[in-house]
């Protein structure tokens, strides 16, 4: 009886420990982006912004305890204005991160999409930014991030498809949506590059967002009046809700295969 106890007994043991339920995964999201992360012309965008309803998800989802999040989203910004040289906006996405990240416990996230200010023809801060730039500075403000935030995760989504129409003179149509385009293999490359230097740190994330936004516009942007006629390019409530949908199921297959 004895030496049976002894062979049961580690068998017994084993088992308890992987019958135990697995442990929640805590979230710190910092949501780095423009005008459509912000949330503009949406009402009550503290309530019903991207951000909002990502985090919202996040919640939702087997695994996933509590989900705090800071809205860094900046109408007009592009990468320019988050480079950690300028000095503007930077040191406001670090504070949101320390903030958040005073339980060094949970798992820091910094879910980013920039690129539409960028690509316009003229206006935003240092727009046009050629592919070539758009590269060097996406990886100098993920450069810095990895370094304040060692064990942190990027998740960076494809800048959402707008109208040809969205800039203010006929004769720059289609202009801005090339180079928008232009941006994704540079990101398909910057992604790369991270996977040699930092494995399992800086990731795609929503991709799915172009093409269902183009196809579905009329019923998921707002239609603005502009010089070139009407343009499409902020989420409308159902689209910032869809939006927000698409970046959490991003951000949670990312977070579970970690």
């Amino acid at each position: 009886m004895k030496k049976l106890l002894g062979i049961l007994l580690p068998f017994v043991f084993i088992q308890s420990i992987l019958a135990q339920p697995e442990q929640p995964v805590w979230l710190s999201v910092v949501y780095i982006g423009n005008s459509i992360t912000q949330g503009v012309m949406i009402d009550n965008p503290r309530k019903n912004a991207p951000p909002v309803k990502a985090s919202i998800y996040l919640r939702k989802q087997p695994g996933i305890g509590e989900v705090r999040y800071s809205n860094q989203g900046v109408s007009g910004n592009t990468t320019v204005d988050f480079l950690p040289e300028t000095d503007t906006w930077f040191p406001k996405v670090k504070a949101a991160a320390d903030e958040l990240y005073k339980d060094s416990w949970t798992t820091l996230v910094f879910s980013m999409m920039l690129g539409t200010n960028d690509s316009a023809v003229t206006g935003p801060n240092g727009s046009p930014v050629s592919p070539e730039q758009y590269y060097v500075n996406m990886k100098r403000i993920i450069d810095e991030l990895l370094a304040l935030y060692p064990r942190a995760l990027v998740v960076i989504h494809q800048p959402l498809w707008y109208s040809p129409t969205t800039y203010n003179s006929s004769i720059y149509l289609e202009e801005g949506l090339e180079r928008l385009q232009s941006y994704t293999p540079r990101l398909d490359q910057l992604i790369l590059d991270y996977q040699a230097s930092h494995p399992l740190q800086v990731f795609w994330g929503d991709r799915k967002g172009y093409e269902y936004f183009r196809e579905n516009h009329e019923t998921l942007f707002f239609p603005e009046d502009g010089n070139a006629g009407i343009f499409y390019l902020h989420p409308n409530p159902e689209g910032a809700a869809r939006l927000g949908e698409l970046w959490g199921e991003a951000i949670y297959r990312i977070v579970k295969q970690e």
